[in-house]
């Protein structure tokens, strides 16, 4: 057993062999685990003969369950906390229950794992050494539109979670604000049975995916390749005064467009330039 500590703990996103021996140790020695769904996580606990009693911990009683894992933890008992699959806080509870914990001077303690960023990411082919991890994007239409317009001259790769519900419309909206020419990868159902990467243009990706309704079903990381900076073989200087000029009468998109198609410079490339300058 283990005295009074909250351990973090990371279970599979799909795979089942992706539990490490030392997370299952732990969730057989602790007297507790707090976890976001009971009845989801009651057949990971049944595979790995794992009987230490289970407690709810979301984002609806999350500040309700404080004094109660508090009060544990005061006895001298260890809690484990999980989420639904791969490791808690990423895009789940446990952020207001650690705080609180290591506010009352007991020990929290991190059991890595599996994690669908880390997962999408070192397989996407995308610039991994800088990333921006913003989450689940937002359900209506508007907000991800504003939440890709702030993320526009973005230069690292920038990843969401998505659900199979608002795919396609997140990948239309996505191409809205950053054009055709962006490059991203579609991670789907990571680990499991069906699990695809598939990277392209924004465009590339929409036509795939509307063709094939099975890679529209699952859960989605997607990757989005940043900006690439301006360098010196860039578009010519006579390109980016043409680009001005017609910045001043026209949309970005109309206006990049016609720029590329008179000076014979790439679309995407003066696209980008255009949004920076807007």
């Amino acid at each position: 057993m283990f005295d009074a500590v909250l351990f973090v703990v990371a279970t599979p996103i799909g795979n089942l062999g992706d539990m490490t021996p030392r997370a299952v140790e732990v969730l057989q020695s602790v007297a507790l685990i707090a976890a976001e769904d009971t009845r989801h996580s009651s057949r990971l606990m049944a595979h790995f003969n794992i009987k230490a009693p289970m407690i709810s911990l979301h984002d609806h009683n999350e500040r309700q369950r404080l004094q109660t894992i508090l009060d544990k933890l005061a006895a001298g008992d260890s809690i484990a906390l999980i989420s639904d699959a791969g490791t808690p806080l990423i895009s789940d509870p446990g952020f207001i229950l650690v705080r609180a914990v290591r506010e009352a001077g007991f020990k929290v303690v991190p059991v890595p794992g599996a994690c669908a960023v880390i997962t999408a990411m070192c397989a996407s082919g995308v610039p991994t050494d800088k990333f921006v991890f913003e989450g689940f994007l937002p359900a209506k239409r508007v907000g991800r539109k504003q939440k890709f317009e702030a993320l526009i001259a973005e230069e690292r790769t920038v990843i969401f979670y998505e659900s199979t519900h608002r795919i396609l419309d997140s990948l239309a909206d996505m191409r809205d604000v950053l054009g055709e020419d962006r490059y991203v990868v579609v991670a789907r159902e990571l680990t499991k049975t069906f699990e695809t990467i598939h990277g392209d243009t924004l465009g590339n990706v929409i036509e795939w995916i509307t063709a094939d309704h099975n890679q529209q079903k699952g859960e989605f990381v997607l990757l989005v390749q940043g900006v690439e900076l301006e360098s010196s073989d860039g578009p010519s200087p006579e390109a980016l005064k043409v680009l001005d000029v017609l910045l001043e009468e026209l949309p970005v998109k109309q206006a990049s467009a016609l720029a590329a198609k008179i000076t014979g410079e790439k679309k995407n490339a003066l696209y980008q330039i255009a949004l920076n300058r807007k």
